[in-house]
């Protein structure tokens, strides 16, 4: 008996009406130049993108997952699809510049030359878009075929010259039932293990993955989480602060040794037996030129942690706002029911509300305006003190 091929759609979970645009648009109808994929973290902005692109190239027009175009552009090695991808906090004008070139190209093999650019929001802002107004020319008056996949949280995220000359694609959270589902069937999670993951991850794939399949991600998790009902002191605030930055750090050195070593390999094999020569200033400047692109890649992965904690903070929160007004429905954090009624108990819904905001101001803080994640967290958790000092 043999298995029927998975086509190139079938891992996008809770995206229907997005799909059937998409499908329609690889066959032909109501194609643009340019896409503008917008969605919560998790939605599955990424896979929409890399399945469209994947469906352009296919040779059946429709995704179906068995042909050659198929299987290259999913495993993300098809010669006409780009993927653009900033591990710092802005992509840079040069790269940028570079990649309209290529862009202009021809196809090779395929039917389109696709760009996926990942994080459309880091092509700069209104005060200053050098890097947009880069992309801007090619996105304006594109070759006949070339195409450009953006993809952002938010429309307002990307600069209005950019958002204003592509199709705008708004993709769904999906629902916990939806995540669950996908998990048991692509996975082989348990149905326990799934329920936990999808709800714990509000929405997000990625996430969900991590917490279904690795015990060190479920248990990173649980000591942010628990953090809450233990803030009834001074002191436990600021030690709060300091293990929250803590296992940022952990996490995302555990992320970055390997992807260090094997960059500093490729750059050594580059330079052969030149980078032996202590005054090699070619060496020199490009070793320089990598250590200083390792340390922005390595403080956006730190904030990127520090972040997705922020948000599993917010849940308990509002699991503690949802017991207070007796909402339906199970929590978040349902294996937490106990410290979100100390939660409740402690302060009202109007408090629980100040206090998800100060958690976002701490976010605002780190993200936007370059504040020392130890600073933020400080004030945040001194924010979050629970009232009276006690339970």
């Amino acid at each position: 008996m043999t298995t029927a091929t998975r086509t190139v759609w079938d891992d996008l979970v809770g995206q229907r009406p997005t799909i059937e645009v998409l499908q329609q648009a690889a066959a032909g109808q109501g194609m643009t130049h340019a896409w503008l994929i917008t969605g919560p973290p998790g939605s599955g902005r990424s896979n929409v993108a890399r399945a469209f692109a994947t469906a352009l190239q296919c040779e059946l027009r429709t995704g179906c997952g068995a042909c050659e175009a198929c299987r290259l552009g999913m495993a993300g090695s098809h010669p006409d699809i780009t993927w653009v991808k900033s591990e710092t906090s802005v992509l840079y004008v040069d790269d940028m510049r570079g990649l309209v070139q290529s862009a202009a190209k021809f196809p090779s093999i395929g039917r389109w030359q696709v760009v996926v650019i990942e994080d459309a929001d880091r092509l700069g802002t209104p005060e200053n878009p050098r890097t947009g107004n880069a992309l801007l020319k090619a996105i304006e008056e594109p070759t006949p075929k070339t195409l450009w996949l953006l993809c952002a949280p938010t429309v307002r995220d990307v600069l209005p010259t950019i958002r204003s000359r592509c199709r705008t694609l708004t993709l769904n959270t999906p629902g916990t039932e939806d995540v669950a589902r996908f998990l048991a069937s692509h996975d082989g999670i348990s149905e326990t293990v799934a329920s936990f993951a999808a709800r714990a991850s509000q929405g997000h794939i990625g996430r969900a993955r991590a917490l279904a399949l690795d015990e060190e991600t479920r248990s990173r998790r649980r000591e942010v989480v628990s953090i809450p009902a233990r803030l009834t002191s001074l002191g436990s605030c600021m030690t709060a602060a300091t293990n929250l930055a803590e296992l940022a750090k952990e996490e995302t050195e555990a992320i970055t040794a390997d992807a260090e070593k094997r960059e500093l390999g490729e750059l050594q094999a580059i330079f052969g037996s030149e980078r032996k020569d202590l005054a090699s200033r070619s060496y020199r400047a490009a070793l320089s030129g990598l250590e200083k692109l390792q340390k922005q890649k390595a403080k956006r992965r730190v904030l990127d942690v520090i972040d997705r904690a922020l948000m599993d903070l917010v849940s308990v929160y509002r699991d503690a706002i949802a017991l207070s007004v007796c909402a339906p429905g199970m929590m978040v954090n349902e294996e937490l029911r106990g410290d979100v009624a100390t939660l409740a108990r402690a302060a009202t819904p109007d408090e629980l509300l100040r206090m998800i905001d100060a958690i976002f101001t701490a976010r605002e803080q780190m993200l936007e305006f370059n504040v020392p994640p130890q600073l933020a967290l400080e004030s945040m958790t001194v924010a979050l003190r629970l009232p009276g000092g006690r339970p």
